[in-house]
């Protein structure tokens, strides 16, 4: 792939390691530049780097009115070789293309994917913040572009790469417990919808269930099945349980449950761990039950973002209160959330293949 680079004069970049006073939070900040790459007559083209701002984009784009807008989220860190590293960012790319097929958007080629992203990396490798604990955030998305009104696929799309310099998601870190809303009246999915995709529209919908949550003094819904039988994911995580023998339960997966790269790479990681990591279909009123007979220990949410969020208690709509364990974060979460951040800082040796570091391309 033939990449054009349109970046800033260097007296608008950053020249400098960047060092943030403070805690940077996620998400907020922007490096200078950005990729982009267009898909029209059947192939994508047009792959740049160019600074970081505003699109040009028609009101009637169709992703403006019918949604076919796709994301993924990664992250990068630098080891102590200085050097910065990709964390399994082919797992991304496959899963963008199994979104893409759920919302008719066309593939892109994983190794077109992770040319851009590596590229873009290399141009704007002086905004990792120096921060313990900190990363670079990567958002690649594709969106519908065709002006046209009638409700169809898009002929014409824009992919498009952006990055954060970012702290940890919870400023807490994973030293206190959240609480979760167990809703049985909103639902984040249904069997043959899109909830096994990281289509936009299920961020949207889910924000009236966050609002909901925070009433009851919650961080966030445990979203249940159409039924309000099943356990399926936390906001816009994978759901996870502990046993007392240690070993490590996750919802198996449906085509109503986004794949975590996080719960997937866990699922191979049980024998670091020194436990059992398995799938299971995770009824609601036994998962209750075990909680107050104490046969489950601690709870929690795997996602990219913050990696591991353990769970203090459980609320019901009807104001019932359901606390795992002694309501603090557990020594097994704690082992969790230590091997696989230090499997991405590099200071453990990952699976092969795990690890990649981004090669210095920029002239």
């Amino acid at each position: 792939m033939d990449i054009k680079y349109n970046l800033k004069p260097v007296s608008e970049r950053r020249t400098q390691a960047f060092i943030p006073e403070g805690n940077l939070g996620f998400g907020s900040l922007r490096t200078d530049h950005m990729f982009m790459m267009d898909y029209s007559d059947g192939e994508w083209r047009d792959p740049r780097i160019v600074p970081y701002g505003p699109f040009e984009m028609a009101p009637g784009a169709m992703s403006l009115h019918y949604g076919q807008s796709i994301f993924e989220g990664a992250k990068a860190f630098m080891h102590q070789d200085g050097e910065i590293y990709t964390f399994r960012l082919n797992k991304n790319a496959e899963r963008m293309n199994r979104s893409a097929d759920i919302v008719c958007i066309p593939n892109l080629p994983e190794e077109m994917q992770l040319a851009a992203i590596n590229a873009l990396i290399d141009v704007d490798r002086l905004w990792f913040p120096q921060q313990d604990g900190a990363c670079l955030y990567i958002r690649p998305f594709i969106f519908a572009t065709e002006d046209r009104l009638s409700v169809s696929p898009s002929q014409k799309y824009t992919f498009c790469v952006i990055m954060s310099p970012s702290g940890a998601y919870y400023a807490t870190g994973v030293n206190n417990a959240i609480r979760l809303l167990i809703s049985k009246k909103f639902h984040r999915a249904v069997a043959g919808g899109t909830g096994a995709s990281k289509a936009a529209g299920n961020y949207a919908a889910s924000l009236r269930a966050g609002k909901a949550a925070a009433e009851y003094g919650a961080a966030q819904v445990l979203y249940l099945d159409a039924s309000n039988t099943q356990i399926e994911e936390v906001g816009a995580m994978n759901h996870f349980h502990v046993l007392k023998d240690g070993t490590v339960i996750i919802p198996s997966f449906t085509d109503t449950i986004l794949q975590s790269i996080t719960s997937k790479s866990m699922l191979e990681l049980g024998h670091l761990l020194g436990c059992e990591v398995r799938q299971e279909t995770v009824k609601l009123d036994k998962f209750i039950a075990d909680i107050e007979s104490g046969d489950i220990v601690e709870a929690g949410g795997f996602g990219t973002a913050a990696v591991v969020s353990a769970v203090g208690s459980y609320i019901f709509e009807d104001g019932r209160i359901v606390t795992v364990g002694d309501g603090k974060v557990g020594p097994f979460t704690q082992r969790i959330y230590k091997l696989y951040t230090d499997l991405q800082k590099g200071n453990s040796p990952a699976p092969e293949g795990w690890v990649k570091q981004v090669p210095r391309l920029a002239k």
